[in-house]
């Protein structure tokens, strides 16, 4: 008998989910009794708000959302799309430079397959978010970690920059001055940018997540911007993003999502454009409580002596430099990696958390700060009594 045929090459290098393994992990634990409390998830505790819900619930009444509708999104999303990333990203676009996504996921995934060519060079500021090195691989480019100066790292076959401000996983914020000078290089070197504005709403101190293309305007014509709604309006589970960019970039993802996924559930669209032109008011008091939970994470966990905290000025992370903490016994174990250390926390103070080697070099930890605020500060209280 003839062995069969092998599995693809190509999704066999891929590596599952760093962030969406620990998390599951997690929940398998806490459903068998364990009463383990995760920082893993980039997932807001918080109901999405009622008039969302009602606008969805509306659309389901309406038999037109029971059809086909254009591949790209509703028009009335497509329109709120436009409308923000005027009013947030200081780019006027048509919306016909607009695709709707299933998630910002999608979008990610749909933008490097519009730009990367087999062999390209993917310039990736690290630590980065564990899903990018994962699509540019699958669009056969080849991701190039970026530690500090781009123009070091830049070399004939650089092709495409990730811009992310602000960053998962550190919360770091870029200044209006830092983006400037990284657009400009961009755009001196013909060099495609797919910026995530995934969190560009949820900001402190202040703080304003400049988009790259307001800062350089000459750059919309070699920029994608990838947003969505999973964030900022806590509907991670409704799974709608979308990608923006100049026509011709739009035109050839179009194509792409005609034949992968066609349009996204109308329900979710319509929830959506709710949520984007309906009042602000749930979304702010999200952040701000985002923001009283950032104050609490960073002044808990800078109590424990071998951790260094940064403070982030964006998202809803804390990364801290745990290294202090490696080569030293703790419960009758040794870790020498952030992976190790990661699973002597889960075992020994039933804490989920993300590794520093999910999102490039070993040494940190990432923890999400969008749960609960009881459950925030015990699972801290729990490390400061493994590390004291």
């Amino acid at each position: 008998m003839t062995e069969r045929a092998p599995l693809s090459r190509k999704l066999s290098a891929i590596a599952e989910s760093a962030t969406l393994k620990v998390d599951a992990k997690a929940k398998a634990l806490q459903a068998a009794g364990r009463p383990v409390i995760s920082y893993a998830a980039g997932e807001p505790d918080f109901a999405t708000p009622p008039f969302i819900v009602d606008a969805a619930a509306s659309a389901l009444r309406d038999p037109a959302n029971y059809r086909y509708t254009p591949a790209a999104g509703l028009p009335v999303l497509r329109e709120a799309i436009a409308a923000k990333t005027l009013r947030d990203s200081g780019l006027e676009v048509a919306p016909s430079q607009i695709i709707v996504t299933n998630g910002g996921k999608q979008a990610v995934y749909q933008a490097f397959q519009t730009v990367v060519n087999p062999g390209d060079e993917v310039l990736l500021p690290a630590p980065y978010w564990t899903t990018y090195p994962e699509a540019i691989a699958l669009a056969d480019g080849v991701p190039v970690e970026v530690f500090a100066g781009a123009e070091a790292a830049r070399t004939d076959r650089t092709t495409v920059l990730v811009f992310v401000s602000p960053s998962n996983p550190t919360g770091a914020v870029y200044t209006p001055e830092e983006t400037t000078a990284i657009g400009e290089w961009a755009l001196a070197h013909g060099i495609w940018v797919i910026t995530d504005e995934i969190y560009q709403n949820l900001v402190y101190e202040g703080a304003r997540a400049v988009s790259i293309v307001e800062a350089v305007p000459e750059l919309a014509g070699q920029t994608l911007l990838v947003n969505g709604v999973a964030k900022t309006y806590a509907m991670t589970g409704w799974r709608v993003g979308w990608m923006v960019g100049p026509a011709d970039a739009i035109k050839l993802a179009g194509n792409l999502q005609s034949h992968l996924s066609s349009n996204v559930n109308n329900i979710a669209q319509r929830a959506a454009a709710a949520a984007l032109t309906g009042p602000q008011d749930e979304a702010e008091a999200f952040r701000a409580a985002f923001d009283r939970r950032r104050r609490l994470i960073v002044g808990e966990l800078s109590k424990i002596d071998g951790v260094s905290v940064p403070t982030p000025l964006g998202a809803f992370y804390v990364y801290p430099d745990v290294t202090g903490l490696l080569g030293r016994e703790w419960a009758g174990v040794t870790p020498t990696t952030s992976l190790e250390l990661a699973d002597l926390i889960l075992e020994q103070a039933e804490v989920a958390v993300v590794p520093g080697e999910a999102f490039g070099p070993s040494g940190y930890l990432r923890l999400s700060y969008a749960l609960g605020d009881d459950a925030l500060l015990e699972g801290i209280q729990r490390l400061q009594r493994l590390f004291a």
